[in-house]
């Protein structure tokens, strides 16, 4: 079962326009005690940040998921970088031919490693 921590991270990194803090305890269903901890413990972790924001003269904080170092195993399959990480085309993924024959290049390689 999902803690209320990831609950409202998901839900902060869903929006990057942001989540004002006065409504995010009431999307993951929470009181706005336990939120204000959960905002805090995101923010202490570095995940999130908190911009003061006045919505009808009432003061909140628009919450944003801060952007995280991309890791490198998340390029690679297996020893194969991901042909999209320098490529200027614009396409569909699901018609891209560069990443359709790296896709096929994988499967050959794990099929034959079996």
């Amino acid at each position: 079962m999902p803690e209320p921590e990831d609950d409202a991270l998901a839900l902060i990194q869903s929006k990057p326009e942001g989540v004002l803090q006065s409504e995010l305890w009431k999307e993951i269903g929470v009181d706005s005690r336990k939120c204000s901890r959960i905002v805090k413990k995101l923010e202490d972790n570095g995940l999130i940040e908190r911009v003061e924001f006045k919505k009808e003269g009432i003061k909140t904080f628009l919450l944003r998921a801060k952007r995280l170092p991309v890791r490198a195993e998340d390029l690679l399959a297996g020893d194969e970088l991901i042909p999209c990480i320098a490529c200027e085309l614009e396409c569909v993924v699901e018609e891209c031919h560069p990443l359709m024959d790296w896709m096929y290049q994988l499967a050959i390689v794990e099929n034959s490693s079996k």
